[in-house]
């Protein structure tokens, strides 16, 4: 059986990081195109496709449920073929059919390009099939995207894979070496996203500030900022993903006098000890880590920073723990994401000795989280009267709004809600800080 081409219908499961969504949303405009239906009930879909994350094992195993999930389908609901996409696929390959029974395809990031024509051939076909090959060269252009985001917001990747080799780390073996897309094709996506309505573009890459040097550019990032700021519709413009080494003296002042680009900085710095440091194979110190702060709060005094922390890697003593929970106390991140130490297969720092208890990371984690809980809530505490300007994400039947002010990066940070919202989602509102709810704002209009 060979079916016509528009009467597949496709639902897609999306999960993962910024830049997996920028894949599914690339998947789900070459799947329109191709004439299929697009179904957001995927128990009604003749198709689906689950594009993975694989980066650590709780995505792993978060995917292979999705995955568990949608085969099970084939027997309740009208799901004849299930492919997996996506980070997982690209890593595991063809043993993702011995891990889970009943998948069809499995699809890697080099061939995301070729979906629809797999999706074709999968259903006509009777036999599962493996779709994976290097994903170390070329750029994948994004200007055609299905948002499935709001929609006046978006993600704008302006990269592909990543030259850094953190001890730890999966993603280079993954997404392979980093390769800075063109500018005019960053600025040509940029402009379309904009002329379709979004006011907030979040710039995406593993290493933001990275971008231009496989290409000999000099200054790259802000090079790039200044062709953004000349469109006259965009808003907000957010960088997220900046490893601190590469912060240089530019690139904070091309922020700080921007139009456009929020004071707000994501830079994740693993850890604080150097010798913790070192053992991750990262570039940067403590001490510069400390005066990149301390420059960062000078240049913008409202700066929001948010970072992201492993606790209980290999080797990790009570000392060096204690270290990292006081540079917390010091830093006062606006925002932090904190994890367990993960021994990926593959890595290099899951061969290393003295690997540190599970109870041990657990108790580090929790100890961790708290003290930053301390941290926000005070910090929220003194900014109840303040005003702010927020973009408003959504607005229910009750005038209930969840909104963002620029310190809040939209579905990783904290919201602020309204009551008798008297704007629309994509607008923005000044409001005055009224009280706090847990990690959340509490807002009125101006």
């Amino acid at each position: 059986m060979n079916p016509r081409t528009e009467s597949i219908r496709v639902g897609l499961i999306a999960l993962g990081c910024p830049k997996n969504i920028v894949d599914s949303e690339r998947m789900l405009a070459a799947i329109g195109q191709a004439g299929m239906v697009i179904t957001p009930d995927p128990v009604s879909a003749d198709v689906i496709v689950v594009n993975t994350c694989g980066f650590i094992a709780p995505a792993k195993e978060e995917a292979l449920a999705a995955i568990r999930e949608a085969v099970g389908w084939k027997t309740s609901a009208k799901v004849t073929k299930v492919i997996v996409a996506g980070c997982l696929s690209q890593r595991m390959g063809a043993e993702l059919f011995k891990e889970v029974d009943g998948i069809d395809a499995v699809v890697g990031l080099g061939q995301r390009d070729n979906l629809a024509e797999i999706i074709r051939r999968t259903v006509a076909g009777d036999t599962t099939s493996l779709f994976v090959s290097p994903d170390d060269s070329g750029i994948h252009d994004d200007r055609s995207r299905l948002l499935i985001t709001p929609s006046h917001w978006a993600y704008l990747r302006i990269s592909e894979g990543c030259d850094h080799r953190c001890a730890f780390c999966t993603i280079p073996a993954i997404r392979g070496r980093f390769r800075s897309k063109p500018a005019d094709i960053i600025v040509q996506e940029a402009r379309e996203l904009v002329d379709s309505g979004v006011v907030e573009l979040n710039l995406i890459a593993q290493d933001s500030n990275y971008y231009g040097r496989d290409l000999k550019m000099k200054a790259g990032l802000s090079r790039l900022i200044a062709d953004l700021e000349k469109l006259d519709n965009l808003a907000w413009l957010r960088l997220m993903y900046m490893y601190p080494a590469g912060v240089d003296h530019e690139l904070i002042e091309t922020i700080a006098s921007s139009r456009k680009v929020v004071h707000y900085i994501d830079m994740p710095i693993q850890h604080i000890n150097n010798d913790i440091l070192r053992a991750m194979r990262r570039t940067d110190t403590k001490e510069q880590n400390i005066a990149l702060i301390e420059r960062l709060r000078k240049a913008m005094p409202d700066v929001s920073l948010r970072t992201t922390v492993i606790v209980g890697f290999p080797g990790e003593t009570d000392s060096q723990f204690d270290e990292l929970v006081n540079f917390i106390r010091w830093a006062d991140f606006d925002h932090l994401g904190c994890f367990p130490f993960y021994p990926e297969p593959d890595t290099p720092a899951a061969a290393f000795p003295d690997q540190v208890p599970e109870e041990v990371k657990a108790r580090r984690l929790d100890t961790l989280m708290k003290v930053q809980q301390e941290i926000v809530f005070d910090k929220n505490n003194l900014t109840i009267g303040r005003r702010l300007t927020c973009l408003v994400d959504s607005v229910d039947k009750s005038s209930t709004a969840h909104c963002r002010h620029y310190g809040q990066a939209p579905h990783i940070d904290t919201v602020c809600t309204m009551k008798g919202c008297p704007a629309r989602p994509g607008q923005f509102i000044d409001v005055r800080i009224t009280g706090t709810s847990g990690y959340d704002l509490i807002v009125e209009a101006v």
